[in-house]
C-alpha cells in the first residue's frame, strides 16, 4: 500500500496577537498522494501560507504532526529540517524571491549547488528546461531585466530543477497579470504532470479549481475538503 506523500496529523497553530492567542489551525488531518494537484482556498489570513510553511518546515506546529516521505519534519533539528527541504521539497513564492545579484540560469542552479555541485548532466538539463519555457535567451540576464512572466518562469524552474519530491506554490500568479498568470499555471502544471511531482498550491483564485485533483478550503482553522 502507497504512503502518502503528505500527513497531516492533529496539526493545530496559532499565534499570539496582543494578549489574544488566534488558532489558525485546529486538529487539522489530511493525506496528500504522489502525483496530486491540491489546491488550498481561503480567504487571505486563513492560514493558507502558514499550511505551507508548516509542511515544508520553515514554521513548526503546536501540536500534532506533519509527515514528508514518511518523515516527521517537525520532530526535526532546525539543521535537519533545513538539509531536508533542501533535498526534498521545492518552493514558488509569489515574490519570486530570486537572488538579484545571481543570472537567471545561477538562480535555478543554486539549490544544487547548496546539495553538493551541478554536473555537466544537471548543466544540460537546466538549459534544456530554459529552451523549453522560452528563457535560452535570457539565462544569462539578471532579475532586474526580466518581466514578471520570466522572473515565475525561473522560479518555476529553480523549485522543479534539482527533482524535489514535493512542490509548494504560494500564490505563485498573484503578482501578475490574468493572461501571464494563466500561462505560468498551465506551465506549472505541465511540468509537475509529466514528473508525476506533488504540487500542493495555496491561492485565492477559484479559476484553477477546475484543474486540481483535489480543493481543501481553509475556514475557522478547519480543513475541509471541497472537491
Amino acid at each position: 500500500m502507497m504512503v502518502p506523500i503528505v500527513q497531516l496529523q492533529n496539526l493545530t497553530k496559532s499565534y499570539i496577537e496582543g494578549k489574544q492567542s488566534r488558532a489558525i489551525l485546529q486538529n487539522v488531518n489530511a493525506a496528500f498522494d504522489t502525483g496530486e494537484f491540491i489546491l488550498l482556498l481561503g480567504h487571505s489570513g486563513s492560514g493558507k501560507s502558514t499550511l505551507l510553511n508548516l509542511i515544508s518546515g520553515i514554521d513548526a506546529p503546536d501540536s500534532g504532526d506533519i509527515l514528508v516521505n514518511g518523515v516527521a519534519i517537525n520532530r526535526l533539528s532546525e539543521r535537519q529540517r533545513t538539509m531536508f527541504r533542501r533535498e526534498h521539497i521545492g518552493f514558488i513564492f509569489q515574490f519570486f524571491n530570486l537572488i538579484p545579484t545571481l543570472t537567471a540560469f545561477e538562480n535555478i542552479t543554486l539549490p544544487m549547488h547548496l546539495n553538493g555541485g551541478v554536473t555537466a548532466a544537471k548543466e544540460k538539463e537546466v538549459k534544456n528546461l530554459l529552451e523549453r519555457v522560452g528563457l535560452s535567451q535570457r539565462q544569462d540576464a539578471f532579475p532586474d531585466r526580466l518581466s514578471g512572466g520570466e522572473q515565475q518562469r525561473v522560479a518555476i524552474l529553480r523549485a522543479i530543477a534539482h527533482n524535489p519530491t514535493l512542490l509548494l506554490a504560494d500564490e505563485p500568479t498573484g503578482n501578475l497579470d490574468e493572461d501571464t498568470g494563466r500561462t505560468i499555471i498551465e506551465l506549472l502544471l505541465e511540468l509537475t504532470r509529466q514528473a508525476n511531482k506533488t504540487l500542493i498550491m495555496a491561492t485565492h483564485n477559484p479559476e484553477i479549481i477546475p484543474l486540481a485533483d483535489k480543493v481543501y478550503r481553509i475556514k475557522h482553522g478547519e480543513l475541509i475538503l471541497t472537491k
